[in-house]
């Protein structure tokens, strides 16, 4: 399943409901992105190439999400770290690096809470522990959830949103991306997935995370803004810190060099480690 010598990632699915479709480049040691609630896929394609140079980089769509199936009814929020453990398996994946933006840093943390074992380190981008602590859940439901719930599809709400979330210095490609990826977002799926999110509430103490963990924060984000990768930094231990001033809460979008650059640091400094022979 790894494609050691290919120069574009393959599109591949994890068969069973629901299907679960996943990007892939590289061969080695996994690395899985995680998109965030208004994304897919497509928002890590400036990774998968650099990363999938010393490993196996992945990139899902989150049920609901992209080329993955729809999901009738409700779900809670653990079957996240179901499907990715139905990833893992399918790979043949003793264990991955997890790298987890804004809802995925949710699912990264839930997932490590329920699959410790799995987890070979963690990457936190431009997310939070406990929603309530961190960000206004009213506004952010109310200013996502409302418009839906009166008709409106996500190719209305997406210019707003887009602006919400992008830093001072983002380029106009950077906005219509972003305006892409949640205008791409399926209204029925989208409004499950809120709900989802929204009643959710980490088990997890930031202290008992006890794996190399990477914050990454964008110094211009005003969703999760980079007060609370301090705050994470303080709290968890074999943590390190990353600011990139200047940019929103899409950073790996708005800057991919300086997050590829923070992220191949870290990675390659585990595996550097990881390869020293015992005393």
């Amino acid at each position: 399943m790894t494609l050691e010598h290919a120069t574009s990632p393959t599109l591949d699915w994890v068969p069973s409901a629901p299907r679960i479709a996943y990007e892939h480049l590289g061969a080695g040691t996994p690395v899985v992105f995680l998109h965030g609630v208004g994304g897919n896929r497509t928002n890590w394609r400036d990774q998968l190439g650099p990363v999938g140079h010393s490993f196996h980089a992945i990139a899902w769509d989150a049920r609901g999400y992209g080329d993955s199936d729809d999901v009738p009814g409700d779900w809670e929020f653990a079957a996240y770290a179901d499907d990715l453990i139905r990833l893992l398996d399918h790979l043949e994946a003793d264990c991955a690096h997890i790298v987890g933006l804004s809802m995925g840093g949710r699912i990264a943390q839930d997932f490590y809470t329920r699959y410790p074992e799995r987890v070979r380190s963690l990457a936190l981008c431009d997310t939070f522990a406990r929603l309530g602590e961190s960000i206004d859940r009213a506004s952010f439901m109310r200013q996502r959830r409302d418009p839906l719930a009166a008709g409106q599809q996500p190719s209305d709400i997406a210019p707003a949103l887009a602006e919400s979330l992008l830093g001072t210095r983002a380029k106009p490609e950077h906005r219509e991306r972003l305006i892409a990826s949640l205008s791409a977002l399926r209204r029925e799926s989208y409004l499950r997935t809120l709900e989802v999110l929204a009643r959710h509430e980490l088990e997890l103490e930031p202290e008992r995370i006890a794996v190399p963990t990477l914050l990454v924060f964008g110094g211009d984000d005003r969703l999760t803004p980079p007060e609370i990768g301090r705050q994470l930094r303080a709290r968890i231990p074999h943590s390190e810190l990353c600011i990139v001033e200047g940019a929103g809460h899409l950073v790996n979008i708005e800057h991919p060099a300086a997050f590829n650059q923070s992220l191949l640091h870290f990675l390659r400094g585990l595996s550097r480690v990881a390869a020293r022979p015992a005393d």
